[in-house]
């Protein structure tokens, strides 16, 4: 039909034709609560990458920030020779306080002093990071023992100074009876 006046009754649709129309909107309804359910979904999933990516970063921080405590905590490790006055490098036990206290020395200043026959005293003193051999003079390292965060030990595996966190570096106890408080070349 091309043409239709105004006085015209529109038909009413058939049984097959209201059929489509429900089913058509069913549909559409049902397309826009999958829409809707697809949406929360990609929210929730978006959500969950969100937190999992704070989490992380979270995380990674922590892990470096305790990578940077180790690092800083962890002691160094030093070498401390014994030597002359004239750093010739000596046995470790010149360097001790109880072998020169019982060979009638002394320890004063970071030196040691043991009598020598004839007369006189030998210096003793330790050199830290030096290197060389036994009757060698000692190349390197300094006469001012380490700081801090250090571990000091001789060849021989005697421990001169410990280092860390609080830890002063010298030993005994406090109270009358104990230590003497020092621990070698400090």
């Amino acid at each position: 039909m091309r043409f239709q006046d105004a006085n015209t009754q529109p038909r009413q649709p058939s049984v097959a034709e209201q059929r489509a129309r429900k089913q058509a909107i069913a549909d559409q309804e049902r397309e826009r609560q999958a829409a809707v359910a697809a949406r929360e979904a990609a929210d929730a999933k978006a959500a969950t990458k969100r937190k999992i990516l704070i989490g992380s970063g979270v995380t990674v921080g922590l892990v470096g920030l305790v990578a940077t405590f180790y690092t800083i905590a962890k002691p160094a490790e030093v070498t401390a020779s014994c030597v002359t006055s004239d750093g010739v490098i000596q046995d470790d036990k010149y360097c001790d306080e109880s072998y020169a206290s019982s060979h009638g020395g002394h320890y004063s200043g970071g030196f040691w002093f043991i009598p020598i026959p004839g007369g006189g005293y030998t210096q003793y003193r330790y050199n830290y990071g030096g290197t060389g051999t036994l009757g060698q003079r000692v190349s390197g390292g300094s006469y001012t023992a380490p700081s801090g965060n250090t571990n000091v030990s001789t060849k021989s595996g005697t421990s001169v100074q410990r280092g860390g966190f609080g830890i002063s570096g010298k030993s005994g106890t406090s109270g009358g009876t104990g230590g003497t408080g020092k621990s070698g070349g400090s």
